[in-house]
C-alpha cells in the first residue's frame, strides 16, 4: 500500500463505531487526517466548518439519511468534494441511485479495509488530476504552475528534469525506455535531448529527490530502461 504523505483529511460519516474505529485504523495508519462523524446532522456540521478533502459516507445513519447529505454537497454547495458510499445496500438499483446522486464511488458492507484504502487514493487522484494537480507517494506536481515537492518540500528542477519527473509519475511501476521518455519530451521540444542527455538529468533529478528523501524512487532496469517506484 503506498502511504499518503500529505495528511488529507476524510471524514468517516458511519454511526457504528467499530467500524468507525476500523476505517480510522486503517486511515492513521497510511498517514491521513481522520474526521468523525456519527449522524447526519453532524457530518452536515463538520463538512461545513472543516472542509474534508473526502467523504466516506453511510447511507443509512441516524438524522440526515446519507443520500440527502450526498444531495446537499452537490445539489446546495455545488461542491465536487469527492464521496464514496459504504453500505450494506447491495443491489444493482442502490448503486445506480447512488451514481446519480454524484458519489465518486460506492463500496458494500462487508468490506475489505486495504480495498477501502486503496480505492480512497485512487479517487483522491482522480478527483486531484481534474484540478491540475498529481499525487503519487511523496509526491506532488502542479501541472499548471509546472512545480514538484516531496514530502511537501518542494524540488528545484530544470525544465527537463520536471517533465522526466512528471512522466514517472503519470507511469508507475512501468519500466521506461530511453526513447519512451524522450518521446513525452519531444511532445514539449524539438529534439534537443539524446538518450545520453537522459541519462545525465535523471542523475540529477535522483540526487535532487535523494537530497529530501532517501528512497529510491527511479530505478535502472539493466538493459530496458528506467522504472518510478512508489514506495
Amino acid at each position: 500500500m503506498v502511504k499518503n504523505q500529505h495528511s488529507q483529511s476524510v471524514l468517516v460519516v458511519e454511526d457504528d463505531q467499530k467500524v468507525r474505529n476500523l476505517i480510522k485504523i486503517y486511515l492513521l495508519r497510511d498517514g491521513y487526517e481522520v474526521i468523525e462523524a456519527s449522524d447526519g446532522w453532524e457530518a452536515k456540521k463538520k463538512i461545513e466548518t472543516l472542509h474534508p478533502c473526502i467523504l466516506i459516507l453511510d447511507l443509512m445513519i441516524p438524522g440526515i439519511a446519507g443520500e440527502e447529505i450526498c444531495r446537499w454537497v452537490r445539489e446546495d454547495m455545488k461542491s465536487n468534494m469527492p464521496i464514496i458510499m459504504l453500505t450494506a445496500k447491495a443491489s444493482e438499483k442502490d448503486k445506480i441511485n447512488g451514481f446519480k446522486l454524484g458519489v465518486d464511488d460506492y463500496v458494500v458492507k462487508p468490506f475489505s479495509p486495504e480495498e477501502l484504502m486503496f480505492r480512497i487514493e485512487a479517487v483522491l487522484r482522480r478527483a486531484a488530476a481534474r484540478c491540475g494537480i498529481l499525487r503519487i507517494a511523496g509526491f506532488t506536481i502542479k501541472l499548471t504552475e509546472r512545480q514538484a515537492w516531496i514530502d511537501g518540500e518542494k524540488l528545484d528542477l530544470t525544465h527537463f528534469e520536471y517533465i522526466i519527473l512528471q512522466t514517472f509519475m503519470q507511469h508507475p511501476g512501468q519500466v521506461l525506455a530511453r526513447d519512451q521518455i524522450l518521446a513525452f519530451i519531444y511532445e514539449n521540444d524539438e529534439k534537443v535531448v539524446s538518450n545520453r542527455t537522459i541519462d545525465v538529468h535523471i542523475k540529477h533529478l535522483r540526487e535532487k529527490i535523494n537530497n529530501k528523501s532517501p528512497k529510491n524512487y527511479i530505478q535502472t532496469v539493466r538493459g530496458m530502461g528506467y522504472k518510478f517506484v512508489a514506495q
